[in-house]
């Protein structure tokens, strides 16, 4: 004769598995979501910091070639992969104003290692050959500099402003050590009407 042991019902045993299982997934569904969030943050801090980020110009010192608030995309690679050329359009670190609200300047490269800068009668002279420079629109009117070698590892700025007090620039503090350019202007690309390479 054959006894038997007295089962809980299944229905009891069973009430709790499903909300564990739905609570379990959520939390797996939640964790995937902040593992994604997170690397899609860290991928976006280092293309801002080493590839590319937007930049917006501030000031009328580049005009008639930039104008107050456009919009500039900025290469950063430059920084790791050559070096600016005369007539690049860059972004530098203001070798004035470290704390600054306003930490940075867009200029252009007019001179670079080894080159000699002379500014006279309104005209730039890069080793001895005026500069044709079409993206002036006026003589510069802040008087002349002395012959001025470029030392290496730097470049001399200025801005396409060349009306007088217009630009802060080489011209005042000197070539900029390639350590503070923090990339090369290649686009304007706000407002849309304005979009176009530099």
């Amino acid at each position: 004769m054959s006894s038997s042991v007295p089962r809980e019902p299944d229905s009891e045993r069973m009430g709790e598995g499903p909300a564990e299982e739905h609570s379990t997934s959520f939390l797996r569904e939640v964790w995937e979501w902040m593992k994604s969030l997170v690397v899609a943050l860290c991928i976006v801090v280092l293309v801002h910091q080493f590839v590319f980020h937007l930049s917006m110009v501030k000031g009328a010192s580049m005009k008639p070639t930039l104008e107050d608030g456009e919009w500039l995309f900025i290469n950063k690679t430059i920084r790791y992969f050559g070096t600016p050329e005369r007539g690049d359009v860059i972004v530098v670190k203001d070798p004035e104003s470290e704390d600054s609200d306003h930490p940075f300047l867009v200029k252009r490269v007019v001179a670079v290692a080894g080159d000699e800068v002379h500014i006279r009668k309104g005209k730039l002279y890069i080793n001895g050959e005026a500069v044709q420079e079409d993206y002036t629109d006026s003589l510069i009117e802040d008087g002349r500099i002395e012959p001025y070698k470029v030392k290496p590892g730097e470049v001399f700025i200025m801005g396409d402003n060349r009306h007088r007090y217009a630009s802060l620039d080489s011209r005042t503090f000197g070539a900029v050590p390639l350590s503070k350019v923090e990339g090369r202007a290649e686009w304007i690309v706000w407002p849309f009407h304005k979009i176009r390479t530099l």
